[in-house]
């Protein structure tokens, strides 16, 4: 299966994509997590994407393309994937169908900017393995300590108001029509992401077939 999980940033596609990837078998492909592991190695690359996104903006198709490109020849992808912040932009899903022909389906994680807003004001990422909890949405099983590997759970540069607001004028500008372009193909599957978790994932599992 190859799936992509699309929504605004704070709609849950983290939260909800690694359940996701155990009932598909296949490996969650978080561009994010990859592109901040490209900064923290003060490569000449990741100099330039932090430039990039210290404000909120985009990195270049032509740069993101080619880091997915190369996570996808992995073995482990080759009876799938599930790709999280990827495509961003019309033209990085031209080049992904380019390189993987046409996607199975497309989750789109519906939710208002007034919600999300108030989501990334509670959102806690690790440290260390890029694993997402809330405050209230999503708490870890002790405060300030990610459940998965230990690693200290922090407030993203990202996360930071000023930089919601931007990070959602880009969304709606730019990756709103990948939207489109998929439903274009027919391949749209679109959940409300406003309630509470467990509904949410109840209501995912339903739409894509999964229970």
């Amino acid at each position: 299966m190859k799936m992509i999980l699309l929504g605004a940033p704070g709609a849950g596609k983290g939260t909800h994509g690694e359940a996701i990837a155990e009932f598909v078998k296949a490996p969650i492909i978080g561009t994010g997590q990859i592109i901040r592991d490209t900064i923290k190695s003060g490569s000449e690359t990741g100099k330039r994407f932090k430039e990039y996104t210290a404000n909120g903006g985009l990195i270049p198709d032509e740069e993101v393309v080619k880091i997915v490109a190369e996570r996808l020849k992995q073995p482990d992808c080759a009876n799938g994937f599930v790709l999280d912040g990827f495509p961003r932009t019309v033209v990085q899903a031209e080049m992904l169908e380019q390189l993987v022909g046409a996607v199975s389906e497309v989750l789109y994680l519906k939710i208002s900017d007034e919600e999300i807003i108030k989501r990334m004001g509670g959102r806690r990422t690790c440290s260390k393995c890029g694993a997402t909890f809330h405050v209230t949405h999503h708490p870890p099983k002790v405060e300030g300590i990610c459940d998965r590997c230990g690693g200290e759970l922090i407030i993203r540069e990202d996360d930071a108001p000023e930089t919601v607001l931007n990070r959602l004028a880009i969304y709606h500008e730019q990756t709103e029509p990948v939207i489109d372009f998929y439903r274009s193909r027919g391949v749209v599957v679109e959940v409300n992401s406003a309630q509470e978790v467990h509904k949410v994932r109840k209501d995912i599992l339903a739409a894509l077939r999964l229970h």
